[in-house]
């Protein structure tokens, strides 16, 4: 399923970049500063506008860290991949946004509020809102903050070293999603 959906955004990105023609302030690249210090997770976001008041959006996040220290280990593995769309009251990549997206996770995360860990995939739908900030014609400061939900597979350990499995299973989820503070580059 990773895959899959790794070729499903390269090729909606590729359609974006070939087939429609590149206007000025009509693509957008950005990078959360808010996922940065999260454990590096490195992130990044493709914005295209075909129309004065709509965004489509394509993202990914990736992190392959664990962190030890002489008596424990933690660590917030990802890969996230996320298309979907932004709409702008005012007009695309200024002022107040809403946004809607299909998003997929693999995920292990653990040892960090407690030495449980938890490994699995999850897919699902999110609604986010926020406010961009331009700070340059080229340049803005995104806030903003959602919420996601849909189905996950999981696996959870007793603690990250040890593999002891305590649970297994599929369930449906709700999560907080996409806190952001994002740079992003207009052009």
């Amino acid at each position: 399923m990773t895959t899959g959906l790794r070729h499903l955004a390269v090729l909606v990105l590729s359609l974006l970049a070939f087939h429609v023609p590149a206007d000025a302030q009509k693509w957008a690249l950005s990078s959360n500063v808010v996922d940065w210090a999260a454990l590096a997770t490195i992130n990044l976001e493709a914005s295209f506008a075909p129309a004065r008041q709509w965004s489509v959006t394509a993202s990914a996040k990736y992190n392959p860290f664990t962190y030890r220290t002489s008596s424990k280990q933690f660590q917030a593995r990802q890969q996230t991949y996320s298309l979907g769309v932004r709409f702008w009251p005012w007009h695309c990549y200024s002022g107040w946004w809403v946004s809607a997206k299909a998003q997929y996770q693999e995920y292990c995360m653990g040892g960090i509020f407690s030495v449980r860990t938890e490994e699995g995939d999850r897919a699902g739908a999110g609604i986010a809102a926020g406010y961009s900030l331009m700070l340059h014609p080229h340049w803005n400061l995104d806030f903003g903050a959602g919420l996601w939900a849909g189905k996950k597979w999981y696996s959870v350990y007793s603690c990250p070293r040890c593999g002891m499995l305590l649970d297994q299973g599929k369930k449906g989820f709700v999560a907080p999603n996409d806190i952001t503070i994002a740079v992003s580059d207009v052009f």
